[in-house]
């Protein structure tokens, strides 16, 4: 039994490792982003369609419930740490395959960034602001909502997840 937990452990090594180097990416580029922009709204034009702003995002993915008066930043807090676990719970279990180890780690590590950034500025600092005229279809001005590291992480993370379940799904079904 302590063979099986010590077994565990070191298989869930690599998968911890990997959430912890993206939270340190993460902090590391926002930590870089506030020294480099002051204000909400400050900008450095990098090429014809991608910018580097400042934004706070006290919302959820794309700026969801940004505006909602501020009972919002409890639930994220709430709702990062219990994902977290679940998710380590998760890797505890799955180890050993690597694509959802590695998915899961993603997404652990982008959610512990965002949350860290909750936690320390109240808010999540995004910066990543890409835009096309044709995206004047789905968002105003032409503007992807802003991100970060961490938001990256975890949609790399996701989307490895339903790779995962759609090749695991293929694999299961009948030839």
């Amino acid at each position: 039994m302590a063979d099986d937990r010590s077994s565990n452990l070191r298989g869930m090594l690599p998968w911890l490792a990997l959430a912890a180097a993206v939270v340190l990416a993460d902090q590391l580029v926002k930590a870089k982003i506030l020294t480099v922009l002051e204000r909400p709204g400050d900008a450095i034009a990098v090429t014809s369609f991608f910018t580097l702003v400042l934004a706070y995002n006290t919302g959820a993915a794309f700026s969801l419930l940004n505006n909602a008066g501020g009972w919002q930043g409890p639930l994220f807090v709430g709702v990062a740490l219990a994902a977290s676990a679940v998710i380590v719970w998760l890797i505890a279990g799955h180890w050993r395959e690597r694509v959802l180890a590695a998915a899961l780690a993603l997404v652990l590590g982008g959610a512990l960034g965002n949350l860290i950034d909750r936690l320390h500025h109240g808010h999540v600092v995004d910066f990543l602001d890409f835009h096309w005229s044709w995206l004047e279809i789905l968002f105003p001005g032409g503007h992807f909502p802003a991100f970060n590291v961490a938001d990256s992480a975890i949609c790399c993370g996701a989307g490895l997840l339903i790779f995962e379940e759609l090749r695991r799904g293929l694999r299961r079904s009948p030839a």
